[in-house]
Protein backbone atom coordinates (compact mmCIF):
# COMPACT_ATOMS: atom_id res chain seq x y z
CA UNK A 1 0.00 0.00 0.00
CA UNK A 2 1.48 3.15 -1.08
CA UNK A 3 1.93 5.74 1.73
CA UNK A 4 2.53 9.57 2.05
CA UNK A 5 4.58 9.98 5.29
CA UNK A 6 7.20 12.31 7.20
CA UNK A 7 10.27 10.53 8.34
CA UNK A 8 12.88 11.97 10.34
CA UNK A 9 16.48 12.09 9.33
CA UNK A 10 18.08 9.49 11.83
CA UNK A 11 21.89 10.01 10.17
CA UNK A 12 24.11 10.14 7.22
CA UNK A 13 26.60 7.33 6.29
CA UNK A 14 29.49 8.61 3.44
CA UNK A 15 30.82 6.59 0.94
CA UNK A 16 32.57 9.32 -0.57
CA UNK A 17 32.80 13.34 -1.16
CA UNK A 18 29.41 12.62 -3.33
CA UNK A 19 27.77 9.47 -2.49
CA UNK A 20 26.22 8.61 1.44
CA UNK A 21 23.73 6.74 2.79
CA UNK A 22 20.29 8.76 4.20
CA UNK A 23 18.43 6.57 7.45
CA UNK A 24 15.04 7.93 7.41
CA UNK A 25 13.17 7.00 10.61
CA UNK A 26 9.73 6.28 10.82
CA UNK A 27 7.24 7.13 13.39
CA UNK A 28 5.10 3.71 12.58
CA UNK A 29 5.79 0.39 11.92
CA UNK A 30 7.03 0.25 7.62
CA UNK A 31 4.99 -1.81 5.23
CA UNK A 32 6.54 -4.26 3.18
CA UNK A 33 9.30 -3.32 0.83
CA UNK A 34 10.26 -5.81 -1.92
CA UNK A 35 13.27 -4.96 -3.95
CA UNK A 36 13.57 -2.97 -6.73
CA UNK A 37 10.52 -0.25 -4.97
CA UNK A 38 11.37 3.15 -5.01
CA UNK A 39 10.53 6.33 -2.82
CA UNK A 40 9.47 9.56 -3.75
CA UNK A 41 11.81 12.37 -1.59
CA UNK A 42 10.27 16.00 -1.35
CA UNK A 43 12.99 17.76 -0.85
CA UNK A 44 12.64 20.12 2.64
CA UNK A 45 13.34 23.59 2.83
CA UNK A 46 14.73 24.72 -0.62
CA UNK A 47 11.67 26.27 -2.93
CA UNK A 48 14.26 26.17 -5.80
CA UNK A 49 13.84 22.12 -5.84
CA UNK A 50 10.22 21.49 -5.97
CA UNK A 51 9.78 18.42 -7.60
CA UNK A 52 10.18 15.17 -5.93
CA UNK A 53 13.14 13.00 -6.29
CA UNK A 54 12.76 8.94 -7.11
CA UNK A 55 15.32 6.95 -5.15
CA UNK A 56 15.68 3.05 -5.02
CA UNK A 57 14.87 1.90 -1.47
CA UNK A 58 18.46 0.39 -0.76
CA UNK A 59 17.84 -1.06 2.60
CA UNK A 60 15.37 -1.67 5.87
CA UNK A 61 15.23 -2.01 9.59
CA UNK A 62 11.93 -3.31 9.93
CA UNK A 63 12.60 -3.42 13.84
CA UNK A 64 13.65 0.18 14.09
CA UNK A 65 11.93 1.41 11.33
CA UNK A 66 14.29 3.24 8.98
CA UNK A 67 14.79 2.92 5.43
CA UNK A 68 18.01 3.54 3.89
CA UNK A 69 18.34 5.69 0.63
CA UNK A 70 21.20 5.73 -1.59
CA UNK A 71 22.18 9.19 -3.03
CA UNK A 72 24.61 10.32 -5.48
CA UNK A 73 24.47 13.66 -5.53
CA UNK A 74 24.47 15.10 -9.30
CA UNK A 75 22.16 18.06 -8.62
CA UNK A 76 20.65 21.13 -6.21
CA UNK A 77 17.95 18.48 -5.03
CA UNK A 78 20.73 15.58 -4.06
CA UNK A 79 23.17 17.92 -2.39
CA UNK A 80 20.89 19.79 -0.14
CA UNK A 81 19.41 16.08 0.81
CA UNK A 82 22.77 15.31 1.91
CA UNK A 83 22.83 18.40 3.97
CA UNK A 84 19.73 18.09 6.74
CA UNK A 85 19.72 18.32 10.27
CA UNK A 86 19.23 14.93 12.31
CA UNK A 87 15.36 14.80 13.36
CA UNK A 88 14.22 16.99 10.62
CA UNK A 89 11.39 15.68 8.72
CA UNK A 90 11.27 14.61 5.00
CA UNK A 91 8.11 13.19 3.33
CA UNK A 92 7.98 10.49 1.46
CA UNK A 93 5.70 8.92 -0.94
CA UNK A 94 6.14 5.19 -0.85
CA UNK A 95 6.92 1.82 -1.33
CA UNK A 96 6.48 2.94 -5.25
CA UNK A 97 7.28 0.24 -8.45
CA UNK A 98 7.25 -3.37 -9.25
CA UNK A 99 9.61 -6.16 -8.00
CA UNK A 100 12.44 -8.01 -9.38
CA UNK A 101 11.24 -11.71 -10.11
CA UNK A 102 13.18 -14.81 -8.39
CA UNK A 103 13.38 -18.35 -9.62
CA UNK A 104 13.01 -21.17 -7.70
CA UNK A 105 16.86 -21.58 -8.27
CA UNK A 106 20.21 -20.37 -9.25
CA UNK A 107 22.33 -19.37 -9.90
CA UNK A 108 21.88 -15.60 -10.79
CA UNK A 109 24.31 -13.29 -11.80
CA UNK A 110 23.51 -9.32 -10.64
CA UNK A 111 25.47 -6.46 -12.79
CA UNK A 112 25.64 -2.80 -11.62
CA UNK A 113 27.41 0.15 -12.71
CA UNK A 114 28.23 2.67 -10.48
CA UNK A 115 24.93 3.88 -8.27
CA UNK A 116 22.70 1.23 -9.92
CA UNK A 117 23.76 -0.62 -7.19
CA UNK A 118 21.36 0.56 -5.12
CA UNK A 119 18.10 -2.04 -5.64
CA UNK A 120 20.39 -4.91 -5.60
CA UNK A 121 21.14 -5.14 -2.05
CA UNK A 122 17.34 -6.30 -0.84
CA UNK A 123 17.67 -8.21 -3.75
CA UNK A 124 20.12 -10.09 -2.45
CA UNK A 125 18.80 -10.05 0.68
CA UNK A 126 15.67 -11.92 -1.00
CA UNK A 127 17.61 -14.00 -2.41
CA UNK A 128 19.90 -15.35 0.13
CA UNK A 129 16.43 -15.80 2.19
CA UNK A 130 15.16 -18.58 -1.19
CA UNK A 131 18.44 -20.13 -0.94
CA UNK A 132 19.13 -18.67 -4.51
CA UNK A 133 23.00 -18.27 -5.25
CA UNK A 134 23.58 -14.82 -6.46
CA UNK A 135 26.83 -13.58 -8.36
CA UNK A 136 27.53 -9.82 -8.52
CA UNK A 137 29.52 -7.81 -11.05
CA UNK A 138 29.83 -4.04 -9.64
CA UNK A 139 31.12 -2.02 -12.09
CA UNK A 140 32.52 1.85 -11.91
CA UNK A 141 35.04 4.67 -13.59
CA UNK A 142 37.53 4.69 -10.13
CA UNK A 143 37.33 3.08 -7.20
CA UNK A 144 35.47 6.07 -5.77
CA UNK A 145 32.25 4.54 -7.82
CA UNK A 146 32.24 1.19 -5.80
CA UNK A 147 30.44 1.19 -2.78
CA UNK A 148 29.70 -1.38 -0.11
CA UNK A 149 31.29 -4.15 -1.46
CA UNK A 150 32.05 -5.92 2.00
CA UNK A 151 28.39 -5.72 2.82
CA UNK A 152 27.33 -7.35 -0.61
CA UNK A 153 29.75 -10.12 -0.26
CA UNK A 154 27.40 -11.42 2.75
CA UNK A 155 24.91 -12.38 -0.37
CA UNK A 156 27.10 -13.66 -3.18
CA UNK A 157 30.45 -13.60 -4.50
CA UNK A 158 31.23 -10.30 -5.37
CA UNK A 159 33.22 -9.16 -8.95
CA UNK A 160 34.54 -5.82 -9.35
CA UNK A 161 35.49 -3.47 -12.20
CA UNK A 162 36.83 0.18 -13.14
CA UNK A 163 37.68 1.48 -16.09
CA UNK A 164 41.05 2.95 -14.70
CA UNK A 165 41.99 -0.33 -12.80
CA UNK A 166 42.53 1.36 -9.48
CA UNK A 167 39.92 -1.40 -8.23
CA UNK A 168 39.18 -4.89 -9.42
CA UNK A 169 39.37 -5.82 -13.14
CA UNK A 170 40.33 -2.69 -15.72
CA UNK A 171 37.80 -2.25 -18.04
CA UNK A 172 33.56 -1.71 -18.26
CA UNK A 173 32.09 -4.25 -16.31
CA UNK A 174 30.11 -5.88 -19.31
CA UNK A 175 33.66 -6.92 -20.33
CA UNK A 176 34.63 -8.82 -16.95
CA UNK A 177 35.80 -12.32 -17.39
CA UNK A 178 32.99 -13.84 -15.51
CA UNK A 179 30.85 -12.89 -18.46
CA UNK A 180 33.58 -14.68 -20.87
CA UNK A 181 32.44 -18.06 -20.02
CA UNK A 182 30.55 -19.19 -23.10
CA UNK A 183 28.62 -21.25 -20.90
CA UNK A 184 27.45 -18.63 -18.55
CA UNK A 185 25.24 -21.07 -16.50
CA UNK A 186 22.81 -18.16 -15.19
CA UNK A 187 19.16 -18.88 -14.68
CA UNK A 188 18.63 -15.17 -14.60
CA UNK A 189 20.70 -11.62 -15.42
CA UNK A 190 19.57 -8.67 -13.29
CA UNK A 191 20.93 -5.04 -14.31
CA UNK A 192 20.56 -1.66 -13.45
CA UNK A 193 22.66 1.53 -14.50
CA UNK A 194 23.63 3.51 -17.04
CA UNK A 195 21.40 2.82 -20.21
CA UNK A 196 24.41 1.89 -22.47
CA UNK A 197 25.68 -0.87 -19.77
CA UNK A 198 22.19 -2.40 -19.37
CA UNK A 199 21.74 -2.45 -23.52
CA UNK A 200 24.80 -3.99 -23.25
CA UNK A 201 23.89 -6.87 -20.91
CA UNK A 202 20.54 -7.19 -22.38
CA UNK A 203 22.63 -8.06 -25.48
CA UNK A 204 24.54 -10.49 -23.90
CA UNK A 205 21.33 -12.01 -21.88
CA UNK A 206 19.80 -12.56 -25.70
CA UNK A 207 22.67 -13.88 -26.55
CA UNK A 208 23.04 -16.56 -24.06
CA UNK A 209 19.49 -17.18 -23.89
CA UNK A 210 18.94 -16.04 -20.56
CA UNK A 211 15.90 -13.95 -19.02
CA UNK A 212 17.46 -10.29 -17.88
CA UNK A 213 15.71 -8.05 -16.05
CA UNK A 214 16.30 -3.88 -16.16
CA UNK A 215 15.74 -1.67 -13.12
CA UNK A 216 15.28 2.22 -15.46
CA UNK A 217 16.89 4.98 -14.24
CA UNK A 218 14.28 7.75 -15.14
CA UNK A 219 13.46 10.54 -13.74
CA UNK A 220 10.48 9.98 -11.77
CA UNK A 221 8.56 13.37 -10.86
CA UNK A 222 5.88 12.22 -9.13
CA UNK A 223 5.25 8.29 -9.07
CA UNK A 224 1.68 8.30 -10.50
CA UNK A 225 2.35 8.16 -14.03
CA UNK A 226 0.48 11.60 -14.05
CA UNK A 227 3.63 13.76 -14.94
CA UNK A 228 4.84 11.78 -17.68
CA UNK A 229 8.56 12.30 -16.89
CA UNK A 230 9.70 8.41 -17.17
CA UNK A 231 7.52 7.54 -20.04
CA UNK A 232 9.60 4.79 -21.96
CA UNK A 233 8.78 2.72 -25.28
CA UNK A 234 8.04 -1.24 -25.10
CA UNK A 235 8.80 -3.78 -27.70
CA UNK A 236 5.00 -3.41 -28.62
CA UNK A 237 5.42 0.21 -29.88
CA UNK A 238 3.76 1.59 -27.00
CA UNK A 239 4.68 4.08 -24.50
CA UNK A 240 4.55 3.32 -20.78
CA UNK A 241 5.54 5.07 -17.28
CA UNK A 242 8.27 3.67 -15.47
CA UNK A 243 7.27 4.28 -12.12
CA UNK A 244 3.74 2.35 -12.30
CA UNK A 245 5.08 -0.09 -15.14
CA UNK A 246 8.03 -0.37 -13.83
CA UNK A 247 11.05 0.30 -12.72
CA UNK A 248 11.45 -3.35 -13.51
CA UNK A 249 11.39 -4.69 -16.95
CA UNK A 250 12.11 -8.19 -18.38
CA UNK A 251 14.34 -6.50 -21.16
CA UNK A 252 12.90 -8.38 -23.99
CA UNK A 253 9.32 -5.86 -23.45
CA UNK A 254 11.31 -3.01 -24.18
CA UNK A 255 12.08 -1.17 -27.41
CA UNK A 256 15.87 -1.82 -26.92
CA UNK A 257 18.08 -2.23 -30.02
CA UNK A 258 19.77 -5.00 -28.89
Amino acid sequence: MKRIQDFKVAGYTWLNRDSYLIELESEQDLPGIAPGNFAEIKVPGNPGVFLRRPFSIFDVDYDYRVLSIFIKIIGEGTRALGSLNQGQPVSLIYPLGNTFSIPEKGPVLIIAGGSGMAPFLLLGKKLKERSVNATYLLGGRTSEDLHMIETFSDYGQVFASTEDGSAGTQGVVTDHEVLKDKTLPFRMIYTCGPDPMMKAVARLARQRNIPCEASLEHMMACGFGACLCCVTETAEGKNVCVCTEGPVFNVKNLAWQI
